[in-house]
């Protein structure tokens, strides 16, 4: 049986109760954050300027030769993992596949330069052509700098008007990760440490939620780490097929000094990151907004993370080497990835 879609989550054996802003049992005796303290984060938070007025990577540059380094020394078991989703035909992709059992019958074959081609008649060939967006609730994607604006605003200090209808972004697109996305990634499983299946709808994590997480795997999230959040909702994916909806759990933006603190260079989560709602009424998406415009923190949403964290459980190790390989679509303000982790 499936809830409206807009009330969150399919049901899967576990009580479906959405709030209407972030759960009142999860924020009751902890300090949160007002609406002005939020606000206050695009310059409390800011890294514009920090590496030089004309930086795109924004906290890519966390991740440094010695970062990446410390995490080709955290493969211990040689195991690899995906962390994304498989995409879907038709649902998530539109594609018109080519097929031609006899290359030498396809039209014009004859005028061909190479006089093998329409000689040889035992290849074929198969090709595609392929349509998808990629941004919001179902592709595994990454989020660049230029992806999100505030007050008109990009990254950097960037106006939006960089980014054009034809061309795309002129600034903090995606090739400025065109070398990758390697270092050292450490999964925080909320939902484990609050010994639930999932996350309800609506229910934010906290930095005590990191904490306590980093506390009973007995890892610390460093310097030029991606910290990947499972919040269950991947499992909910698996065993009902749900995807979408815009109530889910997620990061709370109280959780946004402490990324900036330990120096986090990606984030990533089995959702689209924010808890929605928000809890706050004119920052429909704080954790997007202050993230990808005032601290230049790169994105990583709709992983399926449940692979990752039965690997990680079974060893015992929850830090790993990940690999995140953006195509290089010039000025696109992402990407669909394949984030790799392996142990």
């Amino acid at each position: 049986m499936f809830l409206k879609e807009t009330a969150g989550y399919p049901a899967c054996g576990a009580s479906n109760h959405v709030t209407g802003g972030v759960d009142a049992g999860m924020t009751a005796g902890r300090p949160m954050p007002t609406q002005d303290d939020v606000l206050g984060y695009f310059n409390t938070l800011s890294n514009w300027g920090r590496w030089g007025e004309d930086d795109e990577l924004g906290t890519l540059n966390h991740i440094t030769d010695d970062v990446r380094l410390a995490a080709a020394r955290a493969v211990r078991h040689g195991r690899s993992v995906s962390c994304a989703w498989e995409v879907a035909v038709p649902e998530d992709m539109e594609r018109s596949t080519t097929t031609c059992p006899c290359a030498a019958d396809m039209p014009g074959a004859e005028n061909m330069p190479v006089p093998a081609f329409h000689k040889d008649r035992r290849w074929g060939f198969s090709s595609e052509r392929l349509g998808v967006t990629f941004h919001g609730n179902t592709l595994t994607h990454v989020d660049s700098p230029c992806h999100i604006f505030w007050d008109g605003m990009m990254y950097n200090g960037r106006s939006h008007a960089l980014v054009d209808t034809a061309t795309g972004s002129a600034w903090a697109s995606v090739t400025a990760a065109a070398n990758g996305i390697i270092t050292r990634g450490v999964l925080l499983d909320i939902a484990s440490v609050r010994d639930v299946p999932w996350l309800e709808p609506g229910q934010g994590v906290f930095p005590d939620d990191l904490e306590e997480a980093e506390r009973r795997q007995g890892v610390r999230v460093r310097p030029g780490d991606a910290v990947l959040l499972r919040t269950g909702y991947g499992r909910v994916r698996h065993e009902t097929g749900a995807a979408g909806g815009f109530t889910q759990a997620g990061w709370h933006a109280s959780c946004l000094p402490w990324l900036h603190e330990r120096e986090v260079a990606l984030i990533g989560a089995d959702t689209p990151q924010d808890v929605q709602p928000s809890g706050y009424e004119d920052v429909l998406m704080p954790v997007h907004a202050v993230s990808l415009v005032a601290m230049g923190l790169w994105m990583l949403d709709n992983c399926d993370l449940e692979a990752c964290a039965r690997t990680a459980a079974e060893l015992g190790q929850w830090d790993f080497h990940l690999a995140v390989a953006p195509v290089r679509f010039a000025g696109t303000s992402g990407s669909p990835v394949n984030p790799i982790a392996t142990f």
